[in-house]
């Protein structure tokens, strides 16, 4: 089962009491010295992490009030901290040697009128990473006065999944842009973008200038409205459910003009099998068939190599560490440990 840990206060309060719960998986994550990139010291992977801080404290310094409370409850540096909550500064290409076994690869189904049984809107999510990651994922509810509450899915204090009383939804898929800069760390923005009121606001947020780079981010809403935000650095392609009501993303670039920002073509052909076989299987559901039954099937199908769903006996490094199905307009989560075809149901719903 997945704890559910309860939160609230400030920014900077409800950091440190993130920070104090998960304390393991903080100060390993800030015990990186084995896993710097090649050729790079400590004391200048801080000095990049710095360059990085810098530009987000003056844009946005209560994302910094908050990964700074969670290193004082875990009682570790806050600048190393910060330095591991920067995947720009990692290697995070999965292709690549030595590349990061947390980097993570996901697999997104969404999926509104009149595609939907209900006339809802529903997505699907599974989230890989690697293996001895399953332990460590933490579902928080988050409650700062004066912004929408929060529900997500992580690892410590940072967010891969999550939803907000406002009606928002948020998944989405690790990318490989070519053009990343010194900037606002994408994994930050997802916590940034979990307090937005409108789906226009969270798109905003998404395409910041000064961005550091991009994921593939997928926003939906209970007003009906999903936009797909597929980006990099300084570029970004947006679109909504296809004409049968249906979208599904992996972790390469798919929109034409984005083609030529991809930094790992030879992951690329790995990722679009999951995409395809995503495609396939909701172009060919009837008219009104997807519920969350179909979705939780969806999300556990084993028909190609790789997987949407990942886990043991599969060659990849990847494993699908939790998986969720969101009934958006209704504000109604369903979510688990492990993969989805064996794994235990857990709920969350926005009262």
């Amino acid at each position: 089962m997945i704890p559910i840990l309860k939160v609230s206060g400030t920014h900077r309060e409800v950091g440190r009491q993130i920070g104090e719960a998960t304390a393991a998986v903080v100060r390993a994550a800030v015990a990186f010295d084995d896993a710097l990139p090649p050729d790079r010291t400590r004391g200048e992977q801080l000095d990049l992490a710095r360059a990085h801080r810098d530009v987000t404290v003056a844009a946005t310094p209560w994302l910094v009030d908050e990964i700074d409370g969670a290193a004082e409850g875990a009682g570790v540096e806050p600048l190393a901290l910060f330095a591991a909550s920067i995947e720009e500064i990692w290697d995070v290409r999965p292709s690549q040697a030595g590349a990061r076994a947390g980097a993570g690869r996901c697999s997104d189904l969404v999926a509104g009128p009149p595609a939907t049984a209900d006339g809802h809107l529903w997505v699907g999510h599974n989230n890989d990473l690697a293996r001895t990651a399953e332990e460590d994922i933490v579902a928080i509810e988050w409650r700062v006065p004066g912004e929408p509450v929060v529900f997500s899915l992580g690892i410590g204090p940072w967010i891969s999944v999550g939803w907000n009383d406002a009606g928002l939804s948020l998944t989405g898929n690790e990318l490989s842009p070519t053009d990343d800069r010194v900037g606002v760390s994408r994994l930050l923005m997802v916590r940034e973008q979990l307090t937005a009121r409108s789906i226009d606001e969270a798109v905003t947020m998404a395409l910041r200038p000064d961005r550091a780079s991009s994921y593939n981010t997928v926003f939906a809403h209970r007003d009906g409205r999903v936009v797909n935000v597929e980006g990099s650095a300084g570029d970004a392609e947006t679109w909504g459910l296809d004409e049968h009501g249906a979208l599904a993303h992996t972790n390469h670039y798919v929109h034409p003009r984005m083609l030529s920002y991809e930094g790992d073509p030879e992951y690329a052909v790995s990722s679009s099998v999951r995409f395809e076989r995503a495609c396939a299987l909701l172009a060919d559901a009837a008219p009104g068939a997807i519920d969350a039954a179909w979705l939780r099937a969806a999300i556990s199908d084993h028909a190609t190599s790789p997987a949407i769903c990942r886990h043991k006996g599969d060659s990849a490094r990847s494993h699908t560490v939790f998986w969720c199905i969101a009934d958006v307009t209704a504000g109604d989560i369903r979510y688990g440990a492990g993969p989805p075809c064996d794994s235990v149901e857990q709920r969350y719903a926005f009262s």
